[in-house]
């Protein structure tokens, strides 16, 4: 059980550093993560974590309550905090689904740790 927990946390946490490259740059964007983003992180993990975790398919459109926090999080902030153990925890493909269901598409290509952005439409 402890385990599953541990898993869960960690996917859902991925996810919400994931998304934060989800909304297109902007100048506030740009600039270095100076908040603390724990709040989008607990945020995400509470309401988007049943539409990133593996497998890869079924994709699930998000709710509406996850795209309300998706649309909103730091992504400076989130991105700072990527590791290589986050982006093996996550679907990423996943990830750029629901950023991009949720109107806040990530940008082909972008960097959000250490792996470059797949995608970036809705399939």
């Amino acid at each position: 059980m402890a385990t599953k927990l541990f898993l869960a946390c960690m996917v859902l946490l991925c996810f919400a550093i994931a998304v934060g490259a989800a909304r297109p740059a902007t100048a506030t964007d740009d600039a270095p993560p100076t908040e603390n983003c724990d709040q989008d992180v607990s945020d995400l993990i509470s309401t988007c974590q049943d539409y990133v975790k593996f497998p890869a398919n079924p994709k699930i459109p998000p709710s509406t309550a996850c795209c309300t926090v998706v649309q909103r999080v730091n992504i400076p902030c989130l991105c700072s905090k990527v590791t290589p153990t986050i982006e093996q925890v996550i679907c990423m493909d996943k990830v750029v689904y629901v950023a991009s269901y949720c109107k806040r598409p990530l940008k082909p290509g972008s960097n959000c740790g250490i792996n470059p952005v797949p995608g970036g439409s809705l399939p």
